[in-house]
């Protein structure tokens, strides 16, 4: 039976290879009178997609499967409520047809495809409960398969969404790998809270319950600058180019004399445009996809796969966006295939 305690319970026979669970303990483990146990652990998420890396849904379960289930749109804010569509039959409709891919599903009928727990019966009648789990990689535990902790907690996950959107925001979309240049982490561990509950006469109760929570203890303002050493790796090798290529460097003469002992530099003509803007708006970059022939909306939405929802307010996102479409300016044939590969295999697997 599940229990509420403030650690994490690391079972061997919970993992394929169960000397997973002794490295996890072994590495990050503490004794604070209750024996040896897991209360706090660095994570590294796999994906810069928080859907990806923390899925969870509503489900309502029948005696050999799932009958309905949630599942978020393509915004992650509107949820769906999905079903198994109909097994189809051949002609003679006194045999079903072999599936290719598994059964396929469709949104359900009686309430418009809308998952509303308010409005539904089955989670009314608590046959439809919340369940979800983080996906993760631990530092410095030796396997290639991802750590999965289930949980069941709204408070939880609720807080987690927050928390992934507000370093994607800081990050130009990403919460996948190490935060910032010193190589911190995202921590999971469990704080007591409590919990407001509904009582069945309506009653508003506070719970004491142990919530896991995500923590990421880093200085803020490292990543706001996260994106400055790119902006300098970017400069010097625009100014080794132009040593490469001959050109002189501005400030400086064949002679090694200073220019600005002889004249004034030149001014660059009015018409001249910068290849990549120093801080590119959103309107800056969807108006070079839509001149490589990629529609803005299109774009866009390949754009939120890639580098999450927040590229297009984070100014280190939209820049990352712009020298991706002047990597592929020579080929933007190529680039549309591979944008329309990667928005197909998406909506494949949604």
């Amino acid at each position: 039976m599940p229990r509420n305690v403030p650690w994490f319970t690391v079972r061997p026979q919970d993992f394929p290879n169960p000397e997973v669970a002794r490295q996890i303990l072994d590495a990050y483990g503490e004794d604070r009178g209750q024996g040896r146990r897991l209360y706090r652990f660095p994570v590294v998420f796999p994906a810069d997609h928080w859907q990806s890396v923390m899925p969870h849904e509503l489900a309502a379960w029948g005696v050999h499967e799932k009958r309905f289930w949630s599942q978020y749109a393509a915004d992650g804010q509107v949820r769906h409520c999905m079903c198994h569509a109909p097994v189809p039959m051949d002609h003679t409709g006194r045999r079903s047809i072999r599936i290719f891919g598994g059964r396929k599903t469709m949104p359900r009928e009686d309430n418009g495809g809308v998952c509303d727990p308010e409005s539904c019966p089955e989670y009314q009648a608590r046959q439809c409960n919340l369940s979800g789990r983080f996906l993760f990689f631990i530092p410095g535990i030796r396997t290639i398969s991802a750590v999965e902790l289930p949980t069941t907690s709204f408070y939880a996950m609720s807080n987690a969404i927050q928390r992934f959107q507000a370093i994607g925001h800081m990050r130009g979309g990403r919460i996948s790998g190490f935060l910032g240049g010193a190589r911190k982490t995202f921590y999971l561990t469990k704080v007591l809270r409590d919990v407001p509950h509904i009582d069945e006469e309506g009653r508003a109760l506070r719970v004491a319950q142990w919530i896991i929570e995500l923590e990421a203890p880093v200085d803020v303002t490292a990543l706001l600058r996260d994106g400055e050493d790119t902006e300098t790796v970017l400069m010097q090798a625009a100014m080794a180019e132009q040593v490469l290529e001959g050109v002189p460097m501005p400030g400086a003469t064949e002679d090694g004399a200073s220019v600005t002992d002889r004249a004034p530099p030149m001014a660059p003509e009015p018409d001249e445009v910068p290849m990549r803007p120093g801080n590119p708006t959103l309107e800056q970059v969807l108006g070079r996809a839509e001149a490589m022939g990629i529609a803005g909306a299109r774009f866009q939405r390949f754009a939120e796969r890639r580098w999450g929802q927040g590229w297009k307010i984070n100014p280190h996102g939209r820049a990352r966006a712009w020298d991706e479409l002047e990597r592929h300016a020579n080929d933007p044939a190529g680039y549309a295939d591979k944008i329309d590969g990667a928005l197909a295999a998406r909506a494949g697997r949604d």
